[in-house]
């Protein structure tokens, strides 16, 4: 209940009240019983509302029958997410991904959006038959409009397929954040970039991937992502339009999935997260182990209680023995996130090795990169004839091969 609230808050809305209904068997027509639409409606009458949320799933006719009888307007959990993400898509991608979620979850509506459905066009002569009726000319416009969105959308992602390659080429790794909706990726992703994303107490805050370059210990460089946040009964439209947004999670380096460690519901959050990411091929089989490093980020450590601090931190030092990677934070504060910082880094260089390298003393600029790429160990002369440094260097493979081919 509180989440559907907090979705009516994200597009402005103000909730006069807010129930459950029990439902002991779905109406075809109206999915409520009679005596529940007509306390629906005294509700409405009694707080002077204008609108009527459903959180779940509408058939088209359920939401024009709703209507008829409460004589407002009547949306479902899908509608409703499809005008925040209306709303906030700010590139050009996200506007085309949901002019799509839209188009597709219009067209099975459209016996309740036009009432002149004896219209018809066509027709040719005596013999040309009634022709193509109004509804059947939209259905194909939509139809027509959907190819041509899906058509641009394949020309972005092959865009960003290309920006990733080149990524990959310039081998610095990728961090990414992840989580459900409001847990506050923007916020800490603002902290370690020093960015101004927009970043709010509101669900879906977020909707464009962000990226900024950070530096993290014993790594030249790495590329941050900020994510669109995952949320339960995500509707199926926005599933497929939005996996080119998530794509950038499967091209990581380490997944740091920040969870809202004071929220009640934060255990069936994390469920919901990973259910995602093992959709995006990104867990084993199991559903628990990741198939990149991960970082557990428990978020908003500042609104917990003493208690309940002090019972999570025994938590995390017990999922630690269990090789899992927990760092609890808050990215209001900044308390954590060098730990966080360092950790990432570790992830990063879990397979470096250590090299023995001999440079001549002037090749100055291939023991600077040594320095700005590795971790240097040791730094001696080396013995002979010419000057030479004798270095000891922590490298990954990725950045050793770069080396090597400097």
């Amino acid at each position: 209940m509180e989440e559907a609230k907090g979705l009516a808050l994200a597009i402005g809305l103000v909730v006069a009240e807010a129930v459950v209904i029990p439902i002991r068997e779905a109406r075809a027509g109206t999915l409520f019983g009679e005596g529940q639409i007509t306390n629906i409606a005294t509700a409405c009458a009694l707080n002077d509302a204008d609108l009527v949320i459903v959180d779940g799933a509408l058939t088209a006719v359920q939401q024009r029958n709703l209507e008829d009888k409460l004589k407002k307007k009547v949306i479902d959990r899908t509608g409703l997410i499809l005008e925040i993400f209306g709303e906030r898509a700010a590139t050009a991608e996200g506007r085309l991904q949901v002019e799509l979620a839209h188009l597709d979850y219009q067209a099975g509506r459209l016996v309740r959006s036009w009432t002149h459905l004896e219209r018809q066009r066509g027709g040719f002569g005596f013999l040309g038959g009634p022709g193509e009726t109004q509804i059947e000319a939209d259905r194909r416009m939509i139809r027509d409009r959907m190819a041509k969105i899906r058509r641009d959308l394949d020309q972005v992602r092959r865009t960003r397929g290309l920006h990733r390659d080149r990524r990959e080429k310039a081998p610095w790794p990728v961090c990414a954040l992840v989580g459900y909706t409001n847990a506050g990726k923007s916020t800490l992703f603002n902290r370690l970039t020093g960015a101004d994303v927009m970043a709010q107490d509101l669900l879906f805050a977020t909707l464009d991937p962000t990226m900024r370059a950070i530096r993290l210990p014993a790594v030249d460089k790495a590329i941050l992502s900020d994510t669109v946040g995952f949320i339960s009964d995500l509707p199926t439209q926005l599933v497929a339009a939005f996996r080119a947004t998530l794509e950038e999670v499967t091209a990581a380096d380490v997944v740091i999935h920040v969870r809202d460690i004071a929220n009640p519901d934060t255990e069936a959050q994390k469920a919901e997260v990973l259910a995602v990411l093992s959709d995006l091929g990104m867990m084993e089989e199991d559903g628990k182990t990741p198939t990149v490093p991960m970082i557990e980020v428990w978020n908003k450590w500042d609104l917990l209680e003493p208690e309940r601090a002090a019972q999570l931190w025994h938590a995390a030092r017990e999922a630690a023995h269990e090789d899992e990677v927990v760092v609890p934070l808050s990215a209001l504060t900044g308390e954590g996130c060098e730990e966080l910082l360092a950790t990432a880094g570790r992830l990063l260089t879990g397979d470096a090795r250590e090299h023995h390298l001999t440079i001549p003393a002037a090749d100055g600029q291939r023991i600077a990169w040594l320095y700005a790429h590795g971790e240097v160990l040791a730094d001696e002369e080396a013995d002979g004839d010419e000057p030479a440094r004798r270095l000891t260097v922590r490298l990954t493979p990725r950045e050793f091969g770069r080396f090597i081919r400097l």
